[in-house]
């Protein structure tokens, strides 16, 4: 009897119906050479995913900025099954933290140090995933899927995010202005090569060499925006004082929450600066924050789709601020901004807060806001487990974590009349316009009172220091 005559009982699928008898048989890798490649991998996860955060806030494109948030996050989450994958396979300390060759590590200093957004795509959706992609594909290929199965299984997981990524990068390439002749794309092959490719699989030909990361890469922390985001400092519209008055019906005060979600934009701006600023923590932080900026972009992205729902154009009829991102990324310190963070999601904890949105969601009538805010409301109280697990317990305790919260807080400024003295804004009040096109989408007579609404920044200053942030 041989591996290729062995039957199982009445030919029920043996192996656990993971591979056949004759695979299960063969040779594959050693725990030391499968060990070598899954830190590799495992690099290229890590080095991804500081990439995406450190080009977030300064990448303009939103679209973009709202793809390198998940795409973060899903590099976190693979590079934390790599970690522990690793640490089950007899090889403590893990030496995780390490780069596992130089010429690997120079290839993504390269693609960090792109200079023009068209570089850093074609960086990382033609040459970075593309080459992790293949790597993890021959480690499936070649390891023994049943003994190396838990490998194999997180390997197979992966390749669905990463084709997806992939597809993304593709579009997206197309898309904008196509890179211009330079040496990058033939100094990431050449690093490859020195490296022996991305798993370290293939003998390493040539030497390491450096183009744009010459100079090390440098943390942009200053948010910038496209086009179409046109009056960045405007701060003429105070949503959360429409919404919280009493007197106005429920169904406008969507498009007020509609606008207080696509203004989330500037939470990932603002995380991925905690984020990449705070160095030496357990990766499980990182997986934690990094879920949480995937989160609030995702939350920004919801307010997008309920504009284009409910018909009303936001690019040409709304004013979406930077200033509590920029504020927050100039004026603190990574500690200072997640206590910030930390203070404002326990106000949203409270029947006043997003019980409050959701149950105005609901009252308006119109089903995707009352389904948007549920799981918006959903996800705070995550983040506010987030913030007690990882800030909360760092300060000592939530009374003093909340009491410097607060002070952090009241330290900031976001004078929105120097806005108006240096010329960056006159805080135009957008809202009659915008309030006047949803009605007249939907064959609506504006409310007058509705229509009238405007708070004046000089009474509300000091709720406006408490409300002002995205929520």
């Amino acid at each position: 009897m041989d591996v290729t005559t062995y039957r199982s009982y009445r030919d029920l699928p043996p192996v656990a119906g993971i591979t056949s008898i004759e695979e299960a048989a063969r040779l594959g890798f050693s725990i030391d050479d499968c060990v070598s490649r899954l830190k590799r991998h495992h690099w290229a996860w890590k080095r991804l995913h500081e990439i995406f955060l450190k080009r977030l806030t300064a990448e303009p494109i939103y679209e973009l900025k709202m793809a390198f948030s998940l795409h973060a996050h899903y590099c976190a989450e693979h590079a934390a099954a790599w970690r522990k994958r690793v640490g089950e396979m007899r090889e403590p300390p893990l030496g995780l933290d390490t780069a596992p060759n130089a010429a690997l590590d120079a290839f993504f200093d390269e693609i960090l140090a792109a200079p023009t957004t068209p570089e850093l795509l074609a960086g990382i959706y033609q040459h970075a995933l593309p080459a992790l992609r293949a790597a993890i594909a021959r480690h499936m290929a070649e390891t023994n899927r049943l003994v190396d199965h838990p490998s194999f299984r997180i390997c197979r997981f992966a390749l669905i995010e990463i084709d997806e990524m992939i597809a993304f990068g593709e579009r997206a390439v197309l898309c904008l202005e196509a890179p211009s002749e330079h040496a990058g794309p033939n100094v990431l092959t050449a690093l490859l090569a020195a490296a022996g490719r991305l798993e370290g699989s293939a003998p390493p030909m040539g030497e390491l060499q450096r183009h744009h990361s010459l100079e090390p890469h440098v943390y942009v922390k200053t948010p910038r925006r496209d086009e179409r985001f046109r009056d960045s400092y405007n701060m003429g519209v105070h949503a959360e004082a429409f919404l919280y008055d009493e007197k106005f019906p429920a169904l406008p005060k969507t498009l007020m929450m509609y606008y207080k979600r696509l203004r989330e934009i500037d939470v990932p701006e603002m995380m991925a600066s905690i984020i990449v600023e705070t160095a030496g923590q357990p990766w499980p932080y990182y997986v934690d924050m990094t879920r949480q900026l995937w989160d609030e972009a995702r939350h920004a992205i919801m307010g997008e789709v309920g504009f284009v729902r409910a018909g009303l154009d936001w690019r040409k009829f709304i004013r979406i601020n930077h200033t509590w991102s920029l504020a927050l990324n100039t004026q603190l310190t990574p500690l200072e901004r997640h206590a910030v963070l930390y203070f404002i999601e326990q106000g949203l904890m409270p029947k006043t807060g997003k019980r409050f949105e959701w149950e105005t969601g609901v009252a308006s009538g119109d089903p995707y806001s009352a389904m948007i805010q549920d799981y918006d409301w959903a996800d705070e109280v995550l983040h506010a487990r987030i913030g007690r697990d990882w800030y909360v317990k760092a300060m000592g305790d939530t009374a003093k974590a909340t009491a410097y919260g607060d002070k952090c807080w009241s330290q900031v400024t976001i004078d929105w009349e120097s806005y108006r003295r240096e010329g960056l804004t006159q805080h135009e009040n957008w809202w009659p316009a915008a309030y006047t096109e949803w009605c007249r989408v939907h064959g609506e007579t504006p409310d007058p009172a509705i229509l009238a609404f405007h708070v004046n920044y000089g009474a509300a200053r000091a709720d406006l220091q408490k409300l002002s942030t995205s929520g």
